[in-house]
């Protein structure tokens, strides 16, 4: 059964995944999903953020991370590779998320990190095109990325495997525009169900809220709803904002397209639009957000 398991996620984080997003894409895209917002420089964002961040620089620090660790901690190789499948789990998805969890917080709470992760939040529509949209520095010094590589050396290879791609599937259908959650919140038979749902986990309604150019509808709430994989840490840590419902607008309310290669790179380049809180001598957050 391990095996049967190993193999499924094996697959998934390899071609399996790049090919759930392509599918969920193309029928975001024929659903009218997407529409003229998604320009030209929109799609180079999201290409590139995805090409860079998640195909590219993600692997490649876990590489060489597990090149790295055997000259700093040579005797602690695989220590860890006696613990059960399922408790490896537990440790992986609390390591992984929580800490991205509070990452991602810090980005919202304190002034001059916003900038970093604005990026994710210009896009003014949800997909999957936009569920990696990052500066590449925001996705460099992503924390759980080395604590996960650490866990792997350690031994809880297969764990990481399956938890990365769960992780990849409710992160993804989290931003996905395909409100998956709404019968939940529909049939009254279901309430139950989605009780239990929208506090363990991220979902349409609960992310989507997050993202959402504007708190005045009582449904936008940029200020919390931070989970990625588990909204439970919201709950716990009291930023949860549940409402059943989705945003007319997202993005950023004074959005002006900045280039794309200002939002991968700030603050290599600089945008050109100006006020834009990526342009030189641009504000550290416009004022509009700090409510």
């Amino acid at each position: 059964m391990l095996k049967i398991i190993e193999n499924v996620f094996q697959h998934l984080n390899t071609w399996g995944f790049p090919a759930l997003l392509l599918a969920l894409g193309l029928l975001e895209f024929s659903l009218g999903l997407y529409d003229k917002r998604w320009n030209k420089n929109e799609r180079l964002l999201d290409l590139f953020c995805y090409l860079g961040g998640f195909v590219v620089l993600g692997p490649i620090i876990g590489y060489f991370g597990l090149k790295f660790l055997p000259a700093v901690i040579p005797n602690l190789k695989n220590v860890f590779a006696w613990v059960p499948f399922f408790w490896g789990i537990l440790i992986i998805a609390i390591a992984d998320d929580l800490t991205q969890y509070w990452y991602h917080r810090l980005h919202h709470e304190i002034p001059w990190l916003w900038r970093f992760h604005r990026t994710h939040h210009s896009a003014p529509y949800m997909g999957m095109a936009m569920a990696s949209r990052q500066n590449i520095i925001y996705t460099i010094f992503f924390s759980q990325i080395y604590l996960t590589t650490i866990l792997v050396y350690l031994g809880l290879g297969y764990p990481a495997l399956f938890v990365r791609g769960l992780k990849s599937i409710i992160t993804t259908f989290a931003h996905s525009s395909i409100p998956w959650d709404k019968p939940l919140y529909k049939y009254k038979l279901l309430h139950p169900i989605a009780w239990v749902v929208e506090r363990v986990i991220s979902t349409p309604a609960t992310h989507h809220a997050h993202h959402a150019a504007s708190t005045d509808d009582g449904i936008g709430f940029y200020k919390g709803n931070f989970g990625n994989m588990f909204f439970l840490w919201d709950v716990i840590f009291g930023t949860a904002h549940i409402s059943r419902k989705y945003p007319k607008e997202y993005g950023i309310s004074h959005y002006e397209g900045d280039e794309w290669y200002a939002q991968l790179l700030w603050p290599i380049f600089k945008s050109k639009k100006e006020g834009s809180e990526l342009a030189k001598n641009g504000p550290v957050v416009r004022e509009d957000i700090k409510s």
